[in-house]
């Protein structure tokens, strides 16, 4: 079936599937769902967005959010469609390297979480090195920095935020190699890698117990740092393109280092509690914007806005072959910008455990945010997510409230207030 002109946007499955179904050797896969078995023999559910036939968007006066821009629907669809397309897309991927040597070779219904955890950092690094307001043009050149971002998560092994280094960093957050992740163990695993990007030198913050403490974030931010390029790695070879080094070298002394601030939620039981909602809503206004990650059992999204009491999302759910980059250091990057229409979704039907992010360029941006967020709790009838203070409350201070030692990790503390998280996510067999 052909997808109506670009112009139309915000794909959603037809209850039941059509005669379009075609045989694989993992099984079956349709135009809109089917059942595949994984690397590790597992039936899963998986589907391939680009056969739904997408639908416009509702004739509607309200506007469109996305990640903090505002959007009419009428005079600014094309708008709208190159603001999704510049989002980087990642989507389950074959014939890779094995991961570790001799593991997968294809995140094929297990990645989905993984690939959700790229796209929503890979956000944070285009903000960081090309800006907010950098659009994605098919055959239009491209600069060496945006190169740079999406080199760091090719599916290679020494790739910063490839999908092996996530799997295998997630070893130590008690995740085997093929497991399925929820959000809070991805947003862990991604802070971890990010120690090993000089070249972005990011501040990844990840708040605990539902609560951002101004205090930590500043004292983690305000310091002199350094950013640093290739040739301050004199002994290392070029293969390090591949991994978001730039060319030159760029030292720099600055007062704020650019945040990442990862906030795993938990918003009701077994369904979103409508009191969230409109607080959910608001964060994707908000210019700090990164997006959220989550979605439902079993399909994990990348949510990049809203419309109405839709969700804006990005669908990991395609499998496509393995970019290997040229010896230049360039891709082909078609396939990691999603030229179809994005998908929609009630908010009603999003799973309660999600991980909102923001980006905080300079301190001024995270000031900023923080009046934002607390003129939030003035909305009539809608819930904080969240709770923003100024210095660690007391009893956080305490390690016996958690019965942990003075010296444990935050990820060892927030994983155990998440234990049950990723459970939620699990994937079902058939």
């Amino acid at each position: 079936m052909q997808p109506r002109p670009s112009l139309q946007l915000a794909p959603r499955p037809p209850p039941v599937p059509g005669p379009s179904w075609r045989t694989s050797p993992h099984g079956f896969e349709g135009a809109v769902g089917g059942a595949r078995r994984g690397e590790h023999g597992a039936a899963t559910l998986t589907y391939d967005t680009l056969r739904f036939e997408y639908e416009d968007f509702p004739d509607t006066k309200e506007p469109v959010w996305i990640l903090g821009r505002k959007y009419s629907v009428f005079p600014e669809k094309e708008e709208i469609l190159l603001d999704v397309t510049s989002r980087l897309w990642f989507t389950y991927r074959k014939n890779f390297p094995a991961i570790g040597g001799t593991g997968p070779t294809s995140d094929t219904g297990w990645g989905c979480m993984l690939r959700c955890g790229q796209m929503i950092f890979a956000q944070a690094l285009v903000c960081r090195h090309l800006g907010r307001d950098w659009r994605w043009i098919k055959g239009k050149k491209q600069t060496d920095n945006y190169f740079n971002v999406l080199n760091a998560f090719i599916d290679k092994k020494d790739s910063y935020y490839s999908i092996h280094q996530i799997a295998q960093m997630g070893v130590g957050e008690g995740k085997s190699i093929g497991q399925w992740y929820g959000p809070n163990t991805v947003a862990q695993v991604l802070k971890k890698l990010a120690t090993f990007d000089t070249w972005s030198s990011l501040a990844v913050h990840i708040a605990m117990d539902n609560t951002v403490v101004m205090e930590e974030i500043r004292r983690l931010c305000n310091s002199n740092w350094m950013c640093a390029g290739a040739s301050a790695f004199p002994t290392l070879d070029s293969d390090l393109l591949y991994n978001g080094y730039p060319e030159e070298a760029e030292v720099t002394d600055r007062l704020w280092k650019p945040l990442v601030l990862l906030i795993p939620l938990r918003l009701g039981l077994t369904d979103i509690n409508e009191a969230y909602i409109e607080t959910l809503k608001h964060c994707f206004m908000m210019s700090q914007s990164l997006g959220v990650i989550g979605g439902k059992p079993n399909s994990a999204h990348y949510f990049i806005g809203y419309v109405e009491e839709e969700l804006i999302y990005l669908d990991p759910h395609t499998t496509q072959p393995a970019v290997e980059p040229s010896d230049s250091g360039c891709i082909p990057d078609e396939s990691f910008h999603c030229q179809h229409p994005p998908c929609r979704m009630s908010i009603a039907e999003l799973d309660p455990s999600i991980a909102v992010g923001f980006f905080c360029n300079t301190e001024e941006d995270f000031n900023d945010w923080c009046q934002q967020i607390k003129k939030l709790s003035l909305i009539r009838g809608a819930l904080p997510m969240f709770e923003l203070v100024e210095r660690q409350p007391s009893h956080f201070s305490n390690p016996d409230v958690l019965n942990l030692t003075p010296d444990s990790s935050d990820a060892d503390r927030l994983e155990r207030f998440f234990d049950s998280e990723d459970e939620d996510f699990e994937i079902l067999s058939l």
